[in-house]
């Protein structure tokens, strides 16, 4: 184990101290408790099968905060993909419509591999949950002109790979 590693402390510790912090980002990304309950609990399972990540550039805290959101953005886009998510109010009114949409949201989130992962943390928290401004703001711990101008930025990349794929 480095000198980094070994300045993290205790599981249990860490535990206590940052699970209701780390389980409010969660319900803030995605919406549910359940599915928050269950990444918080992921999230500190890994830590335990794997302590050693912690390089200490960034505060626990900080390096917390960063895992709660990936891991929470990772959890949301995995639903997603697999269809679990209830169709909108406005559905597809006819089968075409609705395999538009459903080719739509399928170049959609195979374009967002293709930007950075701050582009992409910001345009799932904006455009697919929904979040403001200032609350993108909170959960990604940035302030709101940095989410407004990554937001700005990975809405023309995500088109331009999208314009690319055709």
């Amino acid at each position: 184990m480095d000198a980094a590693a070994a300045q993290l402390p205790p599981l249990s510790h860490l535990y206590r101290q940052h699970r209701m912090r780390a389980l409010a980002v969660a319900r803030r990304i995605l919406g549910d408790g359940d599915e928050a309950e269950d990444v918080v609990q992921d999230v500190f399972l890994r830590l335990c099968q794997h302590p050693a990540k912690f390089l200490g550039r960034a505060a626990v805290t900080t390096w917390l905060h960063r895992i709660m959101v990936n891991s929470s953005i990772n959890s949301m886009r995995s639903r997603r993909r697999r269809g679990r998510l209830e169709s909108s109010a406005e559905g597809p009114t006819n089968p075409e419509e609705a395999a538009i949409r459903e080719e739509f949201r399928r170049r959609f989130l195979a374009a967002l591999d293709e930007v950075s992962d701050q582009h992409r943390d910001v345009l799932v928290l904006r455009e697919l949950r929904g979040l403001s401004y200032p609350e993108i703001s909170r959960v990604l711990g940035v302030p709101e002109g940095t989410v407004k101008s990554s937001l700005n930025r990975g809405r023309a990349r995500l088109l331009a790979v999208m314009d690319r794929r055709g």
